[in-house]
């Protein structure tokens, strides 16, 4: 795979780059045989220029953990793999019945884990991973879920002290940063308004915005956040491009199950109605189109894909490498179905 400069990094990276939520059970448990050969694929296919996004998040770390493990059993060498690591969970004893940071999302754990964003809360994070991951140490770190972090206040006055322990967790990284121990510090979440008021007032190397730039959404004022980014220099990776699969056909958006009766999610699935009608006609598959459309963005360097099957690996790749009729684009803007882009 052809890779470009990340940013201001100093790191290379290919338009694909691979997520890590299946290996930590997201939505059902997977065997450590299905998790390593998918992991094998994709060190397969893309060495020496492979790089893996995780979070102690992903099933309070057993992601990271089936990654390390499988890195130091394939003794990959260190240069042949580049780790983004979302920073803010970390694992803890389960004592309850079921998980309780995400109920009914992962699947088969036997941890929980709680939201630490703070300056100590982070370096702890940043150990407990790299245990996890038995040595490897990630190259990039990012702030995951501030947004969601920031929701917890009830008043003002709630959210400037969050917003104080936010500040002191960026602060931990950055200083990990200036010891040399990472390339980089972004800032991970699934409301990219919230991407933008940190960067407002902190600069970051690299973002990642999830769940909010897709061929169903793409709001002209996060394109205009991302065309300041591109001008910055700022790396920019786009992730969950398939609103939890609703875009190939599942029966989840945004990591909820739809309910048919709701109004808002008639109106969804009538839009994905229209979107597969045009996909047919032109002989495209879903994903493909989802995968070129955030390509297609202007300073937009990868695309985070996660995978729960080894065959999607090279499938993933080649729809990055294989442009669109621009038929197809232009019936999807008169259809309305996405916006009027000019680099469509």
């Amino acid at each position: 795979m052809n890779t470009k400069p990340f940013g201001k990094t100093g790191l290379y990276f290919p338009s694909i780059i691979f997520g890590s939520s299946a290996l930590g059970n997201l939505f059902q448990a997977y065997s450590k045989a299905d998790k390593k050969a998918i992991l094998k694929e994709a060190f397969n296919r893309t060495s020496p220029n492979t790089v893996f996004d995780t979070a102690g998040k992903y099933g309070a770390g057993l992601a990271l953990e089936v990654l390390g493990e499988f890195l130091a059993e394939e003794r990959i060498p260190r240069s042949n793999v580049i780790i983004t690591n979302k920073l803010g969970w970390t694992r803890v004893p389960l004592t309850t019945p079921e998980p309780q940071f995400e109920p009914n999302i992962w699947k088969g754990i036997h941890h929980d884990a709680v939201q630490k964003i703070s300056y100590e809360g982070i370096l702890e994070c940043f150990e407990k991973d790299n245990a996890l991951l038995q040595g490897y140490v990630p190259q990039l770190i990012s702030l995951h879920d501030p947004d969601e972090f920031l929701a917890k206040a009830k008043t003002k006055e709630e959210r400037a002290l969050l917003w104080e322990e936010l500040i002191g967790a960026i602060t931990a990284m950055k200083e990990l940063k200036e010891a040399g121990k990472v390339n980089g510090v972004g800032v991970g979440a699934k409301d990219w308004k919230t991407i933008r008021e940190i960067y407002s007032r902190v600069p970051l190397d690299y973002v990642m915005v999830a769940n909010s730039l897709s061929l169903i959404h793409h709001p002209p004022e996060l394109m205009d956040f991302l065309e300041l980014l591109r001008k910055d220099n700022v790396g920019i990776i786009i992730a969950a491009i398939f609103q939890s699969g609703f875009l190939t056909g599942e029966d989840y958006f945004d990591y909820k199950k739809l309910n048919s009766c709701d109004p808002e999610d008639q109106m969804k699935i009538q839009w994905r109605t229209a979107f597969f009608e045009v996909c047919q006609k032109y002989d495209v598959a879903p994903f493909h189109a989802c995968i070129q459309f955030s390509l297609m963005v202007p300073g937009v360097s990868s695309v985070a894909l996660s995978v729960n099957k080894p065959e999607l690996v090279e499938k993933n790749i080649l729809a990055s490498e294989t442009s669109l009729p621009k038929e197809f684009w232009k019936e999807l803007k008169d259809k309305s179905l996405i916006s009027d882009f000019p680099y469509l």
